[in-house]
């Protein structure tokens, strides 16, 4: 909406120069990154309470905690809402349309995967609430109908640039090594958003563990999306140049904002969980941006610990099918560290140190080529 003001401002008449000048801010990305920002936060600080009031009464007796997690989590998180993500979801969508160009694809596509992905969690947090199960709906059919939107979502990205870069796979590190994929990378890039969007699924296991480690990285993508989208900056990097997705900083933006004002709610004790619902949304959006910004291997290094969370299970269950035994005291990996007698808060903060410092390990693979 406010970017409309740009356009505005070139009909006023010669004597209102100084307003039109003033009004030019707004043709700025990190301004309007800025602006998106302290919206997100301000809606979710001003509607978390009432969202948060309207889903207790909804729920009930809350989300069902898993019985064979720590007991610590059965007595003391017993009975709070979750659905929690349709706070950061709703900063996020106002924060966006009021800030983002409107005329800009990678917007709308990037906003398609996170509400796609939105909804199919909703429904696994609405089937949890109402039918008292920790498990959802079946894990394959989330699975697929996460698999068509990402594939969906990758193809317009393919079509949308137009070039043989579209297609094509850039390693880190490296100026000039590139793999092209052919058609073949739709199929890649999609298994890049269903996995964030699961990993990210996976570290939601504890109060605020989930929820700071996502605003690092959208923050990180943010300033990738603004590098990649600018010819100057993108040439100096020797980064590969994506016109138009300079735009996805302000989406960034708004995720971090929306992110801060879940985060006063979400800290320890918990008011609410962010439930499937911010969880797959989140982890969507930050494939799609690392796939439409052409940096899908260096979110595996941003987002390493939600990697680390995944793997974890997957270790956790191949290993147990095959011998019988586990690796892990309990997977995902932060309740191993809590078997191992960490507390809540000690395994939070010290994952959003490890998030911070993959952060920066990624973002320094922009100028190490």
């Amino acid at each position: 909406m406010f970017y409309w003001l740009i356009e505005l401002s070139q009909q006023f008449p010669p004597g209102f120069g100084a307003l039109r000048t003033a009004l030019n801010v707004f043709r700025y990305i990190t301004f309007r990154t800025g602006g998106a920002v302290v919206t997100g936060a301000l809606f979710v600080f001003l509607f978390g309470p009432w969202i948060i009031d309207h889903l207790r009464l909804r729920h009930g007796k809350g989300q069902p905690i898993r019985s064979d997690g720590p007991q610590s989590h059965i007595i003391a998180k017993k009975g709070t809402p979750t659905m929690g993500g349709l706070m950061i979801l709703s900063g996020l969508v106002v924060s966006t349309l009021l800030w983002a160009n409107p005329l800009n694809p990678y917007v709308w596509i990037v906003l398609a995967v996170t509400l796609g992905f939105g909804f199919v969690g909703f429904y696994d947090d609405y089937l949890k609430v109402t039918q008292q199960t920790s498990t959802g709906f079946g894990g394959k059919l989330r699975l697929l109908l996460e698999g068509i939107i990402a594939l969906v979502a990758c193809y317009a990205l393919v079509k949308l640039s137009r070039d043989a870069a579209s297609t094509s796979l850039t390693i880190p590190f490296f100026k000039d090594l590139v793999v092209n994929f052919g058609w073949f990378f739709v199929i890649f890039g999609a298994f890049v958003i269903v996995g964030a969007g699961n990993a990210v699924n996976l570290t939601d296991g504890l109060d605020g563990l989930a929820i700071v480690p996502v605003m690092i990285a959208s923050a990180s993508f943010g300033l990738i999306s603004y590098l990649a989208g600018n010819a100057v900056f993108s040439e100096y990097l020797q980064i590969k140049y994506v016109a138009g997705t300079g735009e996805l900083a302000v989406l960034c933006g708004a995720v971090l904002g929306a992110g801060l004002g879940f985060l006063w709610f979400n800290a320890p004790p918990a008011a609410i969980f962010m439930g499937d619902t911010g969880s797959l949304a989140m982890g969507g959006l930050i494939g799609a941006i690392a796939v439409a910004t052409k940096h899908e291997i260096v979110l595996a290094i941003i987002g390493g610990l939600f990697v680390m969370e995944a793997l974890s299970v997957i270790i956790q269950v191949g290993f147990f099918k095959m011998t019988g035994r586990r690796v892990f005291l309990m997977a995902p990996i932060h309740h191993h560290f809590e078997k191992l007698g960490w507390t809540e808060s000690q395994v939070v903060i010290r994952f959003w140190i490890i998030a911070v410092m993959l952060a920066l390990i990624g973002l320094s693979t922009l100028k190490l080529r």
